[in-house]
């Protein structure tokens, strides 16, 4: 069976590296930094075959040159990026083929304009892996650095039909922070108190706090709840208070004024 594992990378980015430990095959996403990749490669007794990448911050990409260097290892990602190296670009609807596994590209423009998913449509592993990058974290989004509120909003909405059991893989450790924003989203939400505590015990044993499953997200995850009356009501507040537009229970502004005040909290 195929393992998916997480490697901790930069300050609290994370690699991940999906591999057979029989044949030794391993794939990376988003390999920001080459020497903890190598020193996992090493360890494990895996050959690098594939990299895919989600967008193009260096945080994400800045191992790959490094990791390729001499080897024929292609790079698969978005289409239209400014990071020159992909080998094989990728737009929505596409497909990426890698051993037992098909890994479906969804475009998720918002953090940056080039940004995408990988979702496993066919998998080796117990359950649907999501490489989310920096578009989705653990009761969290990514910062809107190039794209615009509505779009990400758009973007997010694709992953809700997605099935629960879905693996979220992302790109860095936020999730302590995400809960402290969340719980002043929604200070009375109990499933959110209960994730803060169990993640808590995690980092304090140095653990990482992910991957989680997709249906605790749509659960607790306040940036994917535009449509739940609380989250509706306490981004409202937000909004009259800041001079944003009221949503009215529109998602697109529900989540815009999440954003903002996340970026202030």
């Amino acid at each position: 069976m195929y393992q998916i594992e997480p490697i901790a990378a930069l300050s609290d980015n994370y690699i991940w590296c999906l591999h057979d430990p029989d044949s030794g095959a391993a794939l990376v996403v988003d390999p920001g930094e080459a020497a903890p990749v190598q020193s996992f490669l090493k360890e494990k007794g895996l050959h690098l075959e594939r990299i895919l990448l989600t967008h193009h911050h260096p945080d994400h990409s800045g191992g790959i040159r490094k990791l390729v260097a001499g080897h024929d290892i292609p790079v698969h990602g978005p289409a239209g990026s400014p990071y020159p190296d992909i080998t094989e670009s990728l737009s929505e609807g596409d497909a990426v083929h890698w051993r037992d596994f098909v890994f479906e590209v969804l475009a998720v423009p918002g953090h940056t304009l080039d940004h995408i998913a990988f979702f496993s449509t066919r998998q080796q592993t117990s359950t649907p892996l999501l490489f989310s990058g920096d578009a989705l974290f653990v009761c969290g989004c990514g910062r809107l650095f190039e794209g615009q509120p509505e779009q990400m909003q758009h973007s997010l909405a694709k992953l809700l039909p997605l099935p629960d059991d879905t693996l979220v893989c992302c790109g860095h450790e936020y999730t302590l922070a995400n809960l402290a924003f969340s719980l002043a989203v929604l200070p009375e939400d109990q499933g959110l108190r209960a994730l803060q505590t169990r993640c808590q015990a995690l980092r304090d044993q140095g653990l990482p706090t992910v991957p989680v499953s997709l249906g605790q997200e749509k659960r607790l995850n306040p940036f994917l709840r535009w449509d739940d009356k609380n989250v509706i009501e306490s981004a409202d507040r937000h909004a009259a208070q800041s001079g944003l537009p009221v949503s009215e229970g529109r998602p697109d502004l529900v989540f815009a004024a999440l954003r903002h005040w996340k970026d202030h909290f």
